[in-house]
């Protein structure tokens, strides 16, 4: 299948109390775009809108040249894609099979033979095939995690929409599951928030959220270039006029901004373009 092309236009979006997207332009079609920025950033609101969860009270979101606001091309784009919130919950008594089965059963895999080879795929893939018998009240909670991971996987989706798919995981579990994501890169649009600039940093294109706004939009070595000059290391206590600082484990200073003179500027990480980026003006 081919990889969703996604399109989001001047996308606003407000709850009662305050704006959640303002003006939101996104583009993407094959790879991994990943949204990084703080919890109440937005990215939670810019997902559900791309899953066709929420409307968007100005701008448009367009996925493959369908438009959600019609039925039935909202009906078509959730034909093409695998969604996982941010929250996931499953009703005790079911087995791991049975979840995922009903999830192939709502995605129109209507052969059984077809849709149970697709399901004991998809568990082998988050390394949960050997717990497909077993109660999904028994899962802990990183287990469960893995298991709305092995939903999403189901019809050979060209869309993948992942809401910080790594919280509550492990170490080996984080690593088993940017593997699955890095398999489907070639052929799938993957889009995946995250407040972690390491797993930012994995994406082929980064989309820096702040305050329901985006910041910045290219690979990752731009943002950290962004901070290219900027970023040194020092002994004494930080100028006050620094965007950001932290102390070393060898007891220096890493700062953020504009650098004095005869300072020790090193190479800038993704973390030092983020930081430089969400403190400084706009």
């Amino acid at each position: 299948m081919i990889a969703s092309d996604i399109v989001c236009s001047g996308v606003h979006h407000a709850f009662a109390d305050r704006d959640a997207l303002t003006g939101v332009e996104l583009r993407a079609r094959g790879g991994i775009v990943t949204v990084l920025g703080a919890n109440g950033a937005g990215k939670s609101t810019l997902l559900r809108c791309l899953a066709t969860l929420i409307r968007p009270d100005h701008g448009t979101v367009d996925v493959d040249g369908l438009d959600p606001r019609r039925e039935a091309e909202r009906i078509e784009i959730r034909r093409r894609m695998g969604y996982l919130p941010q929250q996931v919950g499953f009703s005790p008594g079911a087995t791991v099979f049975d979840v995922v089965d009903y999830f192939g059963v709502l995605k129109e895999v209507r052969d059984d033979r077809r849709r149970r080879h697709q399901v004991f795929d998809a568990l082998d893939r988050v390394g949960l095939a050997d717990r497909a018998a077993d109660d999904v009240a028994a899962l802990s909670g990183g287990m469960q995690r893995r298991l709305g991971m092995a939903q999403t996987l189901l019809g050979t989706p060209s869309l993948l929409i992942l809401d910080e798919p790594s919280a509550g995981l492990d170490p080996d579990e984080r690593l088993r599951l940017r593997a699955v994501i890095a398999e489907r890169r070639s052929s799938t649009t993957i889009v995946v928030s995250t407040h972690l600039t390491d797993e930012a940093a994995l994406g082929d294109a980064v989309v820096v959220l702040h305050d329901g706004r985006v910041r910045f939009t290219g690979t990752p070595q731009a943002l950290a270039d962004a901070a290219s000059g900027h970023t040194w290391v020092q002994t004494e206590l930080p100028p006050p006029n620094v965007r950001a600082s932290w102390r070393l484990a060898d007891g220096r200073h890493r700062c953020l901004g504009a650098p004095p003179q005869g300072a020790t500027i090193v190479a800038p990480t993704i973390e030092d373009g983020y930081l430089l980026l969400v403190r400084s003006p706009d």
